[in-house]
Order: structure tokens, then sequence, then C-alpha cells
């Protein structure tokens, strides 16, 4: 579904879900001004087209034993995909990046990883990198303090003047 098939109603409904996907399909219906089943239709209508990606729990890493964040930068000697996809495939299945972006510019890819030391942190490194002959190099910058993180994405139009 294109965002641009999303009306007023997905938008509300979308934007309370992203703060607490947990609040009763009732309550989101009294803050949107419809009736709980138009709300629960709409949320499985969301779900199907895949707007709605998944429902997770959003875990603190520090008490989850994570308090390591570093943000890796992927160099590859070439990026044609016969040559990155076992690279893609360790990504796919390494539980300890969070997000790994393929991008333009200088770097190929940008990993964020947690970790629960730096002990942990290199057996990961090793994990995602030994022996793969097609990596150039790659560099960490360990995050430091935790300032904003979130999977939220905006869905509330601005409002026109009248």
């Amino acid at each position: 579904m294109p965002a641009a098939d999303l009306d007023l109603f997905d938008r509300a409904i979308l934007a309370l879900l992203q703060q607490d996907n947990l609040m009763p399909q009732r309550l989101i219906a009294e803050q949107v001004n419809l009736s709980a089943p138009a709300v629960q239709r709409r949320i499985k209508r969301l779900q199907e087209t895949g707007v709605i990606a998944g429902n997770v729990a959003v875990l603190d890493p520090v008490r989850a034993g994570r308090s390591l964040t570093a943000v890796i930068n992927v160099h590859l000697i070439n990026d044609r995909p016969d040559l990155s996809r076992g690279f893609r495939a360790r990504i796919a299945a390494e539980a300890s990046v969070q997000q790994c972006f393929f991008v333009t510019g200088e770097t190929d890819y940008i990993l964020v990883v947690t970790a629960a030391d730096m002990d942990d942190y290199q057996a990961i490194c090793q994990r995602l990198f030994e022996g793969d002959e097609n990596i150039r190099r790659y560099s960490t910058s360990i995050a430091l303090e935790r300032i904003k993180t979130g999977l939220q994405i905006p869905v509330t139009e601005k409002l026109q003047p009248s």
C-alpha cells in the first residue's frame, strides 16, 4: 500500500501504535473517533498490506546486557551481488546486527551492532569479516552515549493553514 493510500484515520492509528503497540483498540478508537471494529479492520488491513511490518518489544540494550553499541563502516573490494552474497547472508544471520544499510559514497555498508563487551564485539567481527576476501577493510565507531534511538516513522501530515 503506497503512503498516498493512507488516510488520516490510518495515519492516526499508526502514530498511536508506534507509541504503544499494546494500546487496546477501544482506546485507539476513542482517540481517532472511529468504532473499535473499524479500528480492528484498519489494523488488519495495514498488517496484510505490509504497512505494519511487525510487532516487537523494544528492549533497553544496557538492561538486556548489550551495553556496547558500534557503528561499523564496511568497504568491499567489489560490490557485485555474487561477491557480496555471503557477506549479506552473514549479516542477516547475525542477531547482534541491529541495522544494516547498503549505501552510496566511500563506504559500501553501514552496520549498527550491539555487543556485551569488547570481547563479544571482536567475536562478532570475526564471524562477519574473517576469511571474506572481498572485504577491503572495516572501521568502527563505538557509541559513547545513546542520545536517540527508535524505529518510529513519521506518519502524520502537516495540516495546511486555512
